[in-house]
Order: structure tokens, then sequence, then C-alpha cells
């Protein structure tokens, strides 16, 4: 099943009827002048019949017990209830609402149509003409259908989407992919207003934009929300343009919160079940208060059509960008300059930490700003200015949203040496510019090609250990695999299909540095320590690999 955004709307318009039951209250008041019915007996006991009070008449079958009935509704529309003992929450996030119109009604005003168009190129469509009978009229209809068609052009390409005011200058935030490479961007107001609009900025990673338009006046306007004070079960309201029908109102709860849904380097989606359908791309996603706490983004769905699984760009993920796109036109991230790998269980056994939560440090970006042994290779980082890293997802993200030049403190987890119990410290570093290390890497990258995984490579110096063939890293070595003159260890020359190495992902062209932690140099000297772990009765061998594109991570691949 596809995650698809939810901006591209199509030629078509999907219109379902859906009726639905309004269940009843949770509790019925009796009225007060009709008797409750007693209470029942126990089991194995009879219950004598009421004796009527003296000088009363008895009553009558269709007089002696009448049903409790439901209390008519009151003025306000709602139904008496019996007093409640049971506290009631005051915060309006915390309730269902009864009715959000006053809500939306506040906020519809804010909320935009954004209409994009593109000219793309048409090649010929080698249509044959047409020819009526001679005299036909039909003829000059032929004409007109097929004018231009049969050769090169151009066509203009649409797209609606959603967007909302942050501004009463005209700042107006949507996604990205929303506007794209449009020529023209339009902005529609609820008002039947429409204005050109000027893209500020915008930032594929986080798939948002920033427009401006000139109203000649202050507009509407919305605020953001902290995203953080959500919690799974919280009412949310989304407004926006599903399939062209501008200001459609839907509401829901937070499904979920922290959701990766691989769309980009630093998804931490909101997942929400109000309806989000094509065309709602970019709009806003509401708590109770009216403050944004979301911009939706996209859907999982197998038709295109809501099925109550939408995402939202948290508001407090999306602030910091605005705020860059605003200011500079352009992000500027912090930067660490290391390369992070999931710390699992079997990762933790091996490095001999209890911990399981954190991301360990596999490689330093040479020239980056932790390329001055504040960081190692093999530490786990546990939290970042304070904040707790749970898994390797957090930190890019905590880093990104970092002031570039800031020195921030960092949390780690360290061994001195490989006997010893890792140590809590902290490091300082000042941190970088991503755009900036991102460049630096395009250009260490070069265009360096992978030897063929499919081909045997075996050397005369080779051994085989755990599904693996290994030979001294050497001048030839070093022109076969394309390795770095400063590649030490031992180079990964043929791996077995169905191996335990092959299913942990070791591939040909690879180098081994380190075994259990503790430095190689060798073929043989990699085969020595894991023949060493498997006397110790050890059952995993964690290794320290570094790829072809030089990528390090650890692996820990089970002993024979």
């Amino acid at each position: 099943m596809a995650v698809k955004r939810a901006s591209s709307l199509s030629s078509y318009v999907v219109a379902t009827l859906v009726a639905a039951a309004l269940p009843f209250g949770p509790a019925l008041a009796q009225s007060p002048d009709v008797q409750a019915p007693a209470q029942a007996p126990d089991e194995g006991e009879t219950q004598a019949a009421p004796t009527p009070p003296q000088g009363s008449a008895t009553p009558d079958a269709s007089e002696r017990e009448v049903p409790a009935l439901p209390v008519p509704p009151t003025a306000g529309g709602s139904t008496a209830k019996a007093p409640s003992t049971e506290p009631r929450a005051t915060e309006a996030t915390r309730n269902g609402p009864a009715s959000v119109a006053d809500l939306a009604d506040k906020l519809l005003d804010a909320v935009v149509n954004v209409s994009t168009s593109q000219g793309v190129d048409r090649p010929g469509r080698g249509v044959p003409p047409l020819e009526a009978p001679e005299g036909s009229p039909l003829q000059d209809f032929f004409n007109d259908l097929l004018r231009d068609r049969d050769g090169p052009g151009e066509r203009s390409v649409q797209s609606l989407g959603s967007g909302f005011v942050i501004d009463p200058s005209g700042l107006i935030v949507t996604n990205n992919h929303v506007i794209g490479d449009a020529d023209t961007i339009t902005v529609n107001f609820p008002n039947g207003d429409q204005l050109d609009a000027e893209l500020l900025g915008k930032d594929a990673k986080t798939d948002l934009a920033l427009l401006k338009v000139e109203a000649g006046k202050p507009l509407p306007y919305v605020e953001f929300g902290d995203s953080e004070d959500l919690r799974i079960g919280d009412w949310v309201m989304a407004i926006g343009n599903p399939f062209g029908l501008g200001g459609s109102v839907s509401i829901g709860i937070v499904s979920a919160r922290g959701r990766n849904i691989n769309a980009g380097p630093y998804d931490n989606f909101i997942q929400t079940d109000a309806a989000i359908n094509r065309g709602n791309s970019g709009g806003p996603l509401f708590d109770m208060f009216g403050d944004v706490v979301g911009i939706n983004t996209a859907i999982i769905s197998p038709t295109g059509g809501s099925i109550g699984i939408g995402f939202s760009i948290p508001s407090n993920l999306a602030v910091n960008v605005i705020d860059q796109l605003r200011e500079y036109g352009e992000t500027r991230r912090g930067w660490l300059g290391i390369r992070l790998q999931a710390l699992n269980e079997n990762i933790a056994k091996g490095l001999g930490i209890d911990e399981t939560e954190g991301a360990v440090v596999m490689g330093i970006v040479p020239g980056g700003p932790s390329d001055n042994g504040t960081l190692k290779v093999g530490d786990v980082i546990v939290s970042f200015e304070g904040r707790k890293v749970e898994g390797s997802n957090d930190l890019p993200r905590m880093v990104a949203e970092t002031k570039v030049g800031k020195t921030v403190e960092i949390g780690i987890l360290r061994k001195e040496e490989v006997s010893a119990p890792a140590k809590a410290q902290t490091v300082e570093v000042t941190l970088g510019r991503l755009e900036d290390g991102e460049k630096l890497l395009a250009e260490a990258g070069g265009d360096e090609e992978k030897p063929d995984a499919g081909s045997p490579q075996a050397a005369s110096n080779g051994v085989e250990t755990l599904g693996m063939s290994l030979s001294d890293i050497d001048d030839a070595a070093r022109a076969k695999f394309d390795l770095p003159q400063d590649a030490s260890g031992a180079v990964v020359t043929e791996v077995k299909s169905n191996s335990a190495a092959a299913e942990k992902g070791v591939e040909v062209g690879m180098t081994i540095t380190e075994v259990a932690q503790e430095t190689v140099s060798s073929a043989a000297e990699v085969k020595e320590k894991i023949d060493k772990l498997r006397d110790e009765g050890r059952r995993n061998a964690l290794l320290l690999l570094t790829a072809t594109n030089g990528d390090v991570r650890f692996v820990v691949v089970p002993i024979d």
C-alpha cells in the first residue's frame, strides 16, 4: 500500500453520500414524577407484591409500573443528566467537542487554496488528419479539434493544494510538493479574491514552502501551536481544499505520533484519522484551541481517497524551517559531521553496554565539526543539549533544528578500553552548517564504481571465515577495489550466498577494521580473533565494516 501525497487534484471530483446514525447519550435521567423500579431480588428469593397504602385502591395492571422515558431536549439542545461525581477535564483538547462550528468559523478565512500552472514541452503526437466528406460541416470541427496537436508545443499542467496565512502581511505556508517547479502560483481566498504569489523559499527535506502575496490590507491569519503538547487521542481539525472543494472541514483525533513514513530525513509525522484527501496538502491541522499543530502532507490509501490514515508535519518542526525561509530564503541547518547507525540489542551486547536507546557513531566526516577528536567511532550518543536521543532518527532532527555555530553538549557512552565498561561522558561540539557539509561530501565522493559483487575474487593470501573470503590490503587490492590509500584491515573479496555474512549485508569490497572492538590489520588477524570468540563460547562477532562509499557501520554476524 503506497503513501501518497495529498495535493495533486485529478480531473474528476468524487462525491460520496454517507448516512450516519447519531448515538444516544450515555445516560438518560428519569422523570421526577415516575417511580424508579424496585431493586431486583436476590437469586433464590421470592419477592412479595407490595401492599398498597391503607385506604387506597389497588392499581390496575396498566397503572402498576411505568417505564422511565427519556427527557426531551432542553433549550440548549442537550439532554438533562443526573449530576456526576466524577471529575471532568476542563481543557478543550481533552474533550470531544459537541460542535466545532464556532472554532471553524474563526479559522476558515485564513485557509486558502493554492493553484499552480507549469508549462511542459509537448512532443508531436502523430495524430493523423481527420477528413469529412466534401462539403460536410464536420470538417471545421475536425480542424479545430486537431489544431496544433500534430506538432511539438507546450501544454500547461495545473495542480491544486491548500495553504494558510501565518502573518497579516501576506505570508502563506504550504507544501513544497504543491508548488513544485510551477511557473505561476495563484492563491484563492475564501471571499473570492485571487492573488499571484511569490515563492520566498522552499525545503524539500521537510516538504515545506513559504509564499508571499500583496493584498494591500491586513489578512486574517492563524498562529502556530506547540505540537509537543499533543497526546494520542486529542481532537484535531483539518481545513483544506480536497478535490478542489475549498473550505472543507473535517475532524478526528491524533492516532499516533512520531511516524516515520520514509518521506524524508526528518520524518516525525502526526498521524490522524481526520479526513485528508487529494488537495488537502499544505493545509493546517488545528487543535481545539485554534492553533496550527500540523501541516497536512500525505495519506496512505489504496484508492487515493481518505481511509483515515493521514500524516501531518508537526508545527514544532515546521516553525524553525519557516523562520529560516522567511529570513534567508533557504534553510541553514546545524551539522555534526558524523555518520550514525541505529543501536539494537545485538550491537549493544557487542559494545558491552546495557542501553538499547541512542545512536552509534559509525564515522567522522573529514573536515567536519567533529573531526577534532571530540567524538569517536563506537561512541553511543544518548543525549543532545539535555534532550534524550532515543534512536538514530532523532539526532539528525535535533541537530538540524539547532542554530549553526552554536556549541552544544552531547552525552555519550564510551569504552576507553575493550575490557572496560562503557562510561557516561559529556563532550562539546560547535555545529557547522549542513548545506556546506553536503557540498563537502559531494566533492569527496567522486565517481568511484563498486566492484562486481558477482565475480569470484580470491587472493593468494586470502582466508575464509563466516562465509567470507578476506584478503590483506595492499596496492593491488587498493587498485582492484578502489580503496583509499589510508585503508587498513582486511578487504572482503567474496561472500558466499546464504551465508551469515551475506544475510547481514556484507558485500565484496568492504573492509573490516575491527573485530569485537579490537583493531585488526590483516585478514589472518580477523580470522584469529573470530576463532578466539568461538573458543570463548561467543555466539556473535561484532565487526566494524567500511563500505566502498566510505560509510562505516557495525555488523553483528552469528558464529557458526
